[in-house]
């Protein structure tokens, strides 16, 4: 709202006004501008109502012990596995992600030094 208001003054200093067919406004009379700014003080209420509600919301649901996001794809129990198999430099960071069901790049994200932390006599 802010960047259309500062835009609609540009053009006004330039002479240009905004006229719009459709919602009968025209910004280049006083009764215009009056009507353009209440527009946007409504849309800029209504937005920040939408956004308080939604905040209010998330806070109610994290109070209730319930959160946002998507699950995480490996549990500990995983990691532990992941750690172990990573130790012995046989097994490749492919198999030990197949073992554990994601992908070597998953693994990575999780255990982001997965083979440089288990080079042996580093």
């Amino acid at each position: 709202m802010k960047q259309l208001i500062e835009t609609l003054e540009t053009l006004r200093l330039r002479n240009i006004g905004f006229r719009s067919l459709t919602e009968a406004l025209d910004t280049t009379t006083p009764q215009g501008r009056l009507v353009f700014h209440m527009f946007g003080a409504l849309a800029e209420f209504e937005r920040s109502l939408i956004r308080e509600r939604t905040q209010a919301g998330l806070a109610a649901a994290r109070r209730a012990g319930r959160t946002g996001g998507r699950p995480a794809k490996l549990t500990d129990d995983d990691l532990d596995v992941a750690t172990t198999l990573l130790a012995n430099p046989d097994i490749t960071v492919a198999e030990v992600a197949q073992r554990v069901g994601v992908s070597p790049a998953t693994l990575y994200r999780y255990l982001p030094a997965a083979r440089t932390a288990y080079t042996p006599n580093a």
